[in-house]
């Protein structure tokens, strides 16, 4: 009897934090802009703003100091790359800075004097590039382009070669490319910018959104002086109910969302969708859980509403490329290896990029549901501990 007792007053409770937190949450306005406003449309202007993803056609100035039929040759194959665009023909390289700086092109490449003598006497010659480092995609459609043409006329020299001391026909080629190969880049053959951005980009906004919008209503209750787990009317005071009747509430908002940024805009976009719904729908689950609990642990040092934006400007970059989607987590110094474990979304943007552009099945992102999994299971403790010793001090 007592204990049909005690599971009737855990529902109640239960239930008055869940409806509770529900009421807060949608009678703050800020919440509500972060929660559904920024939820909703960052993703969009994301969208929007990458949605090209490739950069055509970048004008660039050519120095060529050797003015030979080879460095000639070179700088034809350049102007035909989609990549570049050979936009002029300097004859030294202070004209081709004076271009750069007013921002006419965006590259120089320099063919220095002794490139066809080197060519032509068997040695190495070489060519420098310089990039508009204002944007990263100009460095990519440079270097792109320059590796594919030298990689062309590195075989036609070769071929050469081998045809000049007595090499010719199918042996010279078996000669140069011993092993045949053929490029095939399934996921984004484009190399567009946005493909691998935006998955990213998508899972960070879930957590930040999640974590800005909880902890400006836990900046408020702490300034009114308020206890989350004392809240007026719930007779059973659980922290444990308390924790999971907030996270629920949290839960119901959030899974509309995801499911949103997740699955909606990606179609919108026209990013890869490899991954099966299913799938997405058991990532998204772990996620939210995770979130939940990061949420309210790292919340509970909030003191001033206002903090919460502080925070934004700080973190959101940070949490952006410490999910590896623009360099590999094999390359991370240990320390930030290991920071990132802090963080729900560096698992979950993996985990997604995985399923959704490579078509990766769960058990191959297993190691990123467990990781998603131990982080709520531990952040549910310390979110536990941190709720508990507030109420404390607040009785």
């Amino acid at each position: 009897m007592n204990m049909r007792r005690y599971i009737r007053q855990w529902w109640k409770d239960w239930y008055f934090t869940f409806s509770n937190e529900l009421r807060m949450i949608f009678s703050d306005s800020g919440v509500l802009i972060i929660f559904f406003l920024a939820g909703l449309a960052y993703p969009i202007i994301y969208g929007i703003v990458y949605r090209n993803g490739t950069v055509d056609d970048t004008p660039v100035a050519v120095v060529d100091l050797s003015s030979g039929p080879e460095s000639r040759k070179f700088i034809r194959a350049l102007d035909s790359c989609r990549e570049i665009h050979i936009a002029y023909r300097c004859t030294g390289m202070d004209e081709a800075k004076k271009l750069m700086q007013t921002r006419r092109v965006n590259g120089i490449i320099l063919f220095p004097e002794d490139y066809d003598s080197n060519i032509a006497g068997l040695r190495q010659a070489t060519i420098s590039t310089y990039a508009d480092m204002s944007s990263f995609l100009y460095y990519k459609n440079l270097l792109m382009a320059v590796n594919h043409v030298m990689l062309s006329e590195m075989h036609d020299i070769q071929i050469h070669r081998y045809s000049a001391s007595g090499i010719t026909g199918q042996t010279a080629v078996q000669a140069v490319t011993a092993i045949p190969y053929e490029e095939n880049i399934p996921y984004n053959p484009g190399f567009a910018y946005g493909f691998f951005f935006l998955p990213a980009a998508l899972m960070l906004v879930i957590q930040q959104t999640m974590f800005y919008g909880s902890s400006m209503l836990a900046g408020t209750m702490r300034e009114e002086n308020r206890c989350l787990a004392l809240i007026p009317g719930m007779k059973g005071r659980g922290i444990s109910r308390t924790i999971l009747g907030r996270g629920a509430a949290y839960f119901l908002i959030y899974m509309g969302l995801s499911l949103y940024i997740a699955v909606l805009v990606p179609a919108m976009f026209g990013l890869p969708q490899n991954g099966r719904f299913g799938d997405i729908c058991i990532l998204l689950l772990f996620y939210i859980a995770a979130c939940i609990t990061f949420s309210f642990t790292f919340s509970s040092l909030i003191r001033h509403r206002e903090t919460v934006f502080v925070l934004f400007l700080f973190f959101s970059p940070v949490c952006l490329f410490l999910t590896g989607f623009s360099w590999p987590e094999s390359s991370f110094p240990e320390f930030w290896k290991m920071f990132s474990y802090i963080f729900p979304s560096t698992f979950a943007a993996r985990g997604f990029i995985d399923l959704n552009s490579a078509g990766c099945t769960l058990g191959m992102i297993s190691p990123c549901i467990e990781a998603l999994a131990i982080q709520t299971a531990v952040y549910y403790i310390l979110a536990w501990i941190s709720t508990g010793i507030y109420a404390i001090r607040y009785r």
